[in-house]
């Protein structure tokens, strides 16, 4: 891989252009950082509103109606819904991965089978996360498995 950088003072934004032979696995998880770099989410931890990078978030998850998620450090309460919250972060690699929780792929560290088809994520910081047996097949093609 090759990195080009075309430094403009006429330039009114920052442009990244890929130029590749074929869009593969890891062209798409370039993107998915790159996208990650500037998506910021709101939430609320101890009385005081918080501004997160999207890339520090490992999962997110709903609870009795309200959204919650979660960092190395902090877990953080979203006046978003969760599917608001996937729509905002599919795109940086997060994955849907039960009813009620989306996990950013790229915090994933491990896999391990579980009883009736589910998988145990441990994520960065030895958090885990069941992924249910419905989401399971889109977890493993992600993998290629």
């Amino acid at each position: 891989m090759r990195i080009t950088i075309d430094e403009r003072q006429d330039a009114q934004d920052t442009e990244v252009a890929i130029t590749c032979k074929k869009v593969d696995a890891h062209i798409l998880g370039i993107i998915a950082r790159l996208r990650m770099y500037d998506r910021k989410i709101t939430g609320t931890a101890s009385n005081a509103t918080h501004i997160v990078n999207a890339e520090d978030i490992l999962y997110v998850e709903s609870v009795d109606k309200h959204t919650f998620f979660y960092t190395a450090h902090c877990v953080y309460e979203t006046q978003l819904r969760l599917y608001e919250m996937e729509e905002r972060l599919t795109d940086c690699d997060f994955v849907r991965i039960s009813k009620g929780c989306l996990v950013n792929f790229r915090t994933i560290v491990s896999l391990r089978p579980d009883i009736n088809g589910r998988i145990i994520a441990t994520l960065e910081g030895g958090d885990q996360v069941v992924i249910s047996r419905q989401y399971a097949p889109i977890v493993r093609r992600k993998l290629g498995m």
